[in-house]
């Protein structure tokens, strides 16, 4: 996975981080949302009881945020709640203008 990463301007989507090496990475990104919304979507989705009790837990200890800010500088790390889908739109569109810049940044270096 380096050598995908070795040029940067990718991005990578996974539910835990702290294996990644921090060299990988200009910016970390955690989403988080309500537990009651949380529960909806995994149980649309056909999770076990047991899963989405696990999530919940996760998601209520701030388990994925807490790795990343232990693994990561803090000034790469940003939390966005993800409730509805006009916040799922804004943090695409967040996500895309920081690509967009990290681009411009890094055009013709």
């Amino acid at each position: 996975m380096e050598d995908m990463l070795a040029d940067g301007g990718m991005v990578v989507e996974y539910h835990s981080c702290d294996f990644f090496p921090e060299r990988w990475f200009d910016l970390v990104i955690v989403l988080r949302t309500d537990n009651t919304i949380l529960y909806d979507r995994l149980q649309k989705r056909g999770y076990s009881q047991k899963k989405i009790e696990e999530n919940l837990q996760a998601e209520i200890f701030g388990v994925v945020a807490e790795e990343a800010q232990k693994s990561y500088d803090a000034n790469i790390v940003v939390t966005l709640q993800s409730d509805t889908l006009a916040d799922m739109q804004s943090n695409v569109d967040r996500a895309l203008q920081w690509v967009q810049q990290w681009l411009r940044d890094h055009a013709a270096a």
